[in-house]
This record gives structure tokens, sequence and C-alpha cells, in this order.
């Protein structure tokens, strides 16, 4: 981890003011949040798997500075992609220029556009689709039903993909994550890929049993067991927001769900919270609101140590977790 140790100096040195400055406050937040015995779930939206920030959140999976995740299912599914189809990605830079035709051209060569990345469809979803209907298929016959991520954690251990792999399994952040058994919390899972699939095959008739796969009720429910059960002994569990959007809203309000729902005040607020977006403040955004008004639904407190990052998330989240490593 020399590296990490090298850009930490970096940081330190360079990032003085403004933005910057926050981002050395909230990394070195984070790493004394965490190295005093504390928890750090980390939200992510947007498409960071297909940023490949499972370079560097793989690696704070591996090291223990992150102990559970709430994303999209674009990025749970996206982070599998990439393992699988990497070499077949196509890239470009000249994203800001295409015309209409150029994205024609792309679809008609099955290449799904994220910004300069094209995820393509057959090495990667495809591939994909067939593990995990297996995996439906069987559950659903059994009548067991689990959580979106369990199923992609069940092919990984199945060793069934391992063929396929084209990048080092160290930089998959879901691959470090099955290893740990980290708890991962997906919420709208539907409006992913495989979530599409997944209803498809239910209108279908293939899969019989609507429930085979858990959903948004019954992750909120088991992101509740795991805080309170994590808080029990006195620790904290910290908030690091990429992004915006239902990956943040929805695990962030399980606190005030525990506290003001269930009255369950013994439950801590979030002990800490970082949120890297260039989302504003603007029209009713709940994704740039600024960390203060998150107190008044319960969800911070007036001490809470508080950092939002106005910047780009597939820049600034590397940094400031190799700070973290360093």
């Amino acid at each position: 981890m020399q590296y990490a140790r090298e850009v930490r100096e970096f940081i330190r040195h360079h990032f003085r003011h403004f933005n910057a400055a926050v981002v050395v406050d909230a990394a070195e937040a984070f790493r004394q949040f965490v190295d005093s015995g504390n928890k750090m779930l980390v939200a992510m939206a947007g498409a960071m798997s297909t940023a490949e920030l499972g370079i560097s959140l793989a690696a704070m999976i591996r090291q223990g500075k992150v102990h559970a995740i709430s994303c999209t299912g674009a990025n749970l599914e996206e982070d599998i992609y990439n393992l699988v189809a990497h070499d077949f990605y196509v890239r470009v830079p000249h994203w800001r220029s295409l015309t209409a035709d150029d994205e024609v051209d792309l679809w008609k060569r099955h290449l799904n556009r994220v910004t300069d990345t094209c995820i393509p469809e057959e090495q990667a979803i495809r591939r994909i689709e067939g593990a995990v209907l297996e995996e439906w298929l069987l559950a659903d016959r059994k009548g067991e039903s689990y959580f979106p991520h369990e199923f992609f954690y069940r092919i990984l251990r199945s060793g069934k993909l391992d063929s396929y792999f084209q990048i080092d399994p160290k930089d998959s952040w879901v691959y470090a994550a099955m290893e740990a058994n980290l708890p991962i919390f997906v919420p709208g899972w539907e409006d992913s890929t495989s979530g599409n699939i997944y209803a498809a095959h239910c209108i279908a008739g293939d899969i019989k049993n609507v429930h085979t796969v858990k959903g948004g009720i019954q992750y909120m429910m088991a992101l509740a067991e795991w805080y309170k059960k994590q808080t029990e002994d006195g620790s904290k569990i910290g908030f690091f927001q990429i992004g915006g959007g239902i990956a943040g809203d929805f695990a962030i309000c399980a606190v005030p769900m525990m506290r003001q729902d269930l009255q369950w005040k013994e439950i801590p607020l979030w002990g800490y919270f970082c949120q890297i977006s260039d989302a504003t403040t603007s029209y009713g955004s709940y994704s740039g609101a600024v960390p203060n008004e998150k107190i008044t639904w319960e969800k911070l407190g007036p001490d809470t140590p508080r950092f939002i990052i106005e910047s780009d998330a597939t820049i600034v989240a590397p940094l400031i977790f190799a700070y973290v490593l360093g």
C-alpha cells in the first residue's frame, strides 16, 4: 500500500482550501472514525462500478475500512459485468460530440453507453443473465428466497464465472464483499438491468413466485437489524455517500425509522456523514441538500462530523480511500 501513503502525503501538502480542504478534513475524520472501532456504511449511486471504483473500494473492504454498502442495482451488477467482460468494453473519449446517428451505431453493435464507456451486451449482460437465471430458477423451485446481492454471492462462490474473469478479482468490490460476507443493501433493484430481466421472467411465467428475489421492504428490515446489532456495544456507524438518489436516501432513513416509528430511542444517530456530489440545493433537490437539513429529520445530530464535497466522485472517492488506507 505504498501508493496510499504517498497519496495521503500529497493530499495533505497540496489540498489546502475550498473543496480540496474539505477532502482532507473528511478523509482524516473518516480515518479517525474507523480506527476508533466504529463502522462505516458506503452509499453508492451513479455509475461508480463502471468507473471501476472497485479498484480502491475493494481494498477498503479487505482492510476493514468499509463495513456495509448501500448501492443501486446498477452498481451491484456493473461491477460483475466489468469482472467478466472488461476486455470487451469500448471507451468513447469523444462522447460529448456524438450525434444521434453515432448513438444508433453503438446500439446496433449492442454497446450500451455510460458516458464515455460502453458495456458490451452479449459478453457482459447476457453472460451474467445465464448464470443468475440458473440460481433464480433453482431457488424458485425450492421455494427459497434471497436478496439480489445474495444471488450474486452464490454465483461468485460457485466458481461458475471464474473462467470468464478478465480483471484481477481483487479489483472487484463485489468479489471483496462476497469474501467478507459484507452486508449489501440494494433499494430499487427493480430498475436495474438484472431487475428488468427478473421481471421479464416473472411475466413470462418462468419464475412462479415473484418474491423469490427479496425486495426493498425486506432490505430496510435487514438494514435496521444490522444497524441495531452493530451499535449495541456503543459503537457508531458512519455514512459515506457517493452521489445522491435512492442509494443514500434509503439507507440514511433507517435511523429515523427506528427512532421515530419503532420508538427505539437507544438507537444512535449516524456518527459521521460525508457526501461527494455535484448536485445543487435547488428546486427541492434532496441530493443537493446540505447536511444540516438532516438534523431536522433525526438522521444526524448537531455534533455529528459532517462534510459535503462538491466535486466529481470518480476523482475524489479514490483519493479519500487512498488517504484512509495510507
